[in-house]
């Protein structure tokens, strides 16, 4: 077909061997590229080095007299954007940069692509003249000025014209919600949260718009989505839960569901939560990438002396190791991490979680279920008669899940658990809080571990930088040993979406219980001496750790002020 993404790629690709820049191997290769993963052309051959970016522009510009335009920082006017219908934009894959008089020009990475030049001719009843860009790039701009599905939306728009909001509510929702465009809309944000990294995704519904936002490296970010996507609010929320096999006519009540997705070679498990709200219905969607997990202790974040403290802890035949931290802070990770380099021949491990994040070979899991009454304390209770080695419990949240996490300890079992709290001593005096005698907790617990996560300084970008003086002064660094000290920040690239960051690493509080630690836990003291005599003992603090990730050049100051607290 002559209008088939292969069709069109051989032919650019015969014009730039005939001007020397690939050879006929090379047209079959990002040919065959092409076909199987959708992409564009010039997108493969600067993607699988088998052209260089810059000299195919340059040579392409050269011989066809076309000038070349930088759209990443050129500034688009609302109002020439508007001279083209955005399923035009979408389709041929072209930018208006600006008009004057008859001569619309636009931005294209494949001037030779007449059909639609005429297209628009015809169209807007005026002259169109090409100027020469990168696919990727022109994308990128569209969904920046356009916004994500923006095409999808105006499909939508022109198939049902200009209807009210709350004629849409009163329609039938859904049929609407199986919609092919609805469906399409849907795949686009969930799919370009995955390509950007998210690990959520949050559809917030207010009076005047439905707000998308992408959560990743820890941070919020709002997604760019045409504002007509608020008509459609209730078709795209009810397709969300037809897809997690959600009761989609309950509306009162929030709902729990599940997707599975796979793009590419990666599979994501997808967990879907809804809560009404005035506006309609909230969704937050997580994202856990079954095929791409670090389950490492080595590639976590553990300096030297914490990954070495640690493995003592961890080798140790029974007792209670806690781990701490608020949500979001990397606790699953850890103890996922930790339970694959014990999982071994001569280990039975069991673990009772809510829910089941990530399924581990050779390790019997099991989730709460508390409608049936399967609860954190009632399987740990079982699981004492299933003879095992290792337990982990997902989360102490009470004091009878505490207490039987305890006993399981005392009679031989090695135990890992979370508790949410701020740092590591804190978690001895929070369990005393829940009701668990001081003694049991002293003679139980081996050691605690605080964690949080700091954003990594993306490696394409980073640069050497002064930090804010009087950001130096509020955390003590300007003492004579700081002197020749380095600092570093991201300054924004595409690799990292202009962010300065990309991935994260954990920061680690690891208190061993010891002697003296176990006699104040015994006398009930508050927090702040266990936590003065754990120091003494050689404990690193959170902010100690973030200090250190710091001077390195992993992370920078302002996120060492964002992740900890004090010193």
């Amino acid at each position: 077909m002559k209008n088939s993404p292969g069709f069109i790629g051989r032919r650019y690709g015969e014009l730039l061997r005939s001007l020397n820049v690939i050879n006929e191997d090379d047209i079959n290769r990002a040919v065959a590229i092409q076909e199987k993963t959708g992409k564009n052309f010039d997108t493969v051959l600067v993607d699988n080095n088998i052209a260089d970016e810059q000299e195919m522009l340059h040579t392409l510009s050269t011989h066809l007299g076309v000038e070349t335009i930088d759209v990443k920082n050129f500034e688009f006017t609302p109002a020439i954007l508007q001279q083209v219908p955005v399923r035009f934009v979408h389709r041929f894959n072209i930018l208006p940069v600006d008009r004057k008089g008859d001569v619309l020009r636009i931005a294209t990475a494949d001037p030779l692509n007449f059909h639609a030049l005429d297209d628009l001719r015809l169209m807007l009843k005026c002259d169109v003249e090409p100027l020469l860009a990168p696919s990727d790039d022109i994308q990128d701009m569209i969904k920046k000025y356009y916004g994500i599905g923006a095409d999808t939306m105006d499909s939508l728009l022109e198939e049902d014209g200009p209807i009210e909001e709350e004629l849409v509510d009163k329609a039938n929702i859904e049929e609407l919600s199986e919609d092919a465009s609805i469906i399409r809309f849907v795949n686009q944000i969930m799919t370009e949260a995955v390509a950007d990294r998210a690990t959520d995704i949050h559809f917030e519904p207010f009076e005047d718009e439905l707000r998308i936002r992408y959560r990743i490296d820890g941070m919020l970010y709002e997604a760019a989505v045409p504002p007509t996507i608020r008509r459609y609010q209730a078709a795209v929320i009810s397709r969300i839960k037809i897809m997690a096999d959600m009761n989609i006519a309950e509306k009162r009540l929030p709902q729990d569901g599940r997707i599975n997705i796979k793009t590419g070679n990666n599979e994501f498990d997808l967990r879907v939560s809804t809560v009404p709200t005035p506006y309609g219905e909230s969704i937050v969607i997580r994202i856990l990438n079954r095929s791409d997990t670090i389950f490492d202790l080595q590639k976590l974040g553990f300096d030297d002396y914490s990954l070495g403290a640690f493995k003592q802890l961890i080798s140790v035949p029974h007792g209670i190791v806690l781990v701490t931290g608020p949500t979001g802070s990397g606790k699953t990770t850890t103890l996922y991490a930790t339970l694959a380099k014990l999982n071994k021949m001569e280990n039975k491990i069991l673990t009772i979680e809510e829910p089941i994040e990530y399924h581990l070979r050779g390790i019997v899991q099991v989730q709460v279920a508390s409608k049936i009454g399967l609860t954190f304390a009632s399987v740990l209770r079982s699981f004492l008669r299933q003879d095992p080695d290792i337990i982990l419990v997902g989360e102490t949240r009470d004091h009878e899940t505490a207490e039987i996490a305890i006993q399981s300890a005392l009679t031989g079992h090695l135990v890992f658990t979370t508790l949410h709290t701020n740092d590591a001593p804190g978690a001895v005096t929070r369990l005393v809080d829940m009701g668990v005698e001081p003694y049991l907790v002293s003679s139980s617990v081996i050691g605690i571990v605080a964690q949080r996560l700091m954003r990594r300084i993306c490696s394409s970008c980073k640069e050497e930088y002064k930090p804010d003086s009087d950001i130096l002064r509020g955390l003590a660094l300007t003492g004579p040993e700081y002197d020749n000290a380095k600092f570093y920040r991201g300054r924004g690239c595409e690799d990292c979406k202009f962010l300065g960051y990309r991935g994260r690493i954990a920061i680690y509080e690891i208190m061993k219980m010891t002697e003296d630690i176990r006699e104040l836990t015994v006398q009930r003291v508050p927090a702040s001496q266990i936590k003065r005599l754990a120091l003494k003992d050689g404990m690193k603090t959170l902010r100690m750790n973030a200090l250190e990730k710091v001077l390195e050049g992993t992370s920078t100051i302002e996120e060492l002020v964002r992740v900890t607290q004090e010193w």
